[in-house]
């Protein structure tokens, strides 16, 4: 059951100069990754990918400092940060984590999904891209195990910190490779269904 929001939590509406600047970035986004898939990576430029997204390549780098981020950039690691720490208290951190993850993967549109899902494909299919990827999953296994150790009341070095946290990695890694290979796959009930089988650790 999706967490209740209490009425002086409720999100705010963005502006709307941050919804246009979310649909520009959204937009590039888009055409970087189809075009990565169509050309290949190595062989599509930043300027191809601004001339598809219609907008110059200033603009492009202001929303992607690089043209890796054009496949990692995302911001999820914040929002779980958050959404984490208001799961209620009495959650075991793995009962937590699965909590928030549902929370956040139902408020993601169908199509933001579905890019989600290609920029995975993109970033196994790329040895150049996957190689590149392991420091951002580092940096957020690193943000779950501190999160999950405030919650346990332990060190984020802590052998069973460490060890909840990786196993969460191993699952979503899991799902996620699979879902690569079917999109037709309920990813969000997959992973909600294999994160419940960790349940029973408990940091």
């Amino acid at each position: 059951m999706k967490p209740q929001t209490q009425p002086d939590q409720a999100k705010p509406e963005p502006g709307l100069r941050e919804r246009k600047k979310a649909r520009t970035k959204a937009a590039i986004q888009r055409e970087a990754v189809r075009l990565f898939k169509e050309q290949g990576y190595s062989a599509t430029t930043v300027e191809q990918v601004a001339e598809a997204a219609e907008v110059a390549p200033s603009t492009v780098f202001r929303y992607f400092a690089t043209k890796q981020d054009l496949v990692f950039s995302q911001d999820y690691d914040l929002p779980f940060a958050v959404v984490f720490q208001a799961q209620a208290p009495d959650l075991t951190p793995i009962q937590a984590v699965r909590r928030a993850i549902r929370s956040i993967l139902n408020d993601i549109p169908e199509q933001e999904l579905a890019l989600h899902r290609e920029r995975f494909v993109l970033i196994l299919s790329e040895s150049e891209l996957w190689g590149a990827s392991l420091g951002n999953i580092y940096r957020t296994m690193q943000l779950m195990g501190e999160e999950v150790a405030k919650r346990a009341g332990r060190d984020p070095r802590d052998p069973a910190v460490r060890a909840c946290t990786g196993a969460v990695f191993g699952v979503m890694l899991q799902v996620s490779m699979d879902w690569g290979k079917d999109p037709e796959m309920d990813f969000a009930r997959a992973l909600d269904e294999a994160l419940g089988c960790l349940e029973d650790l408990r940091p």
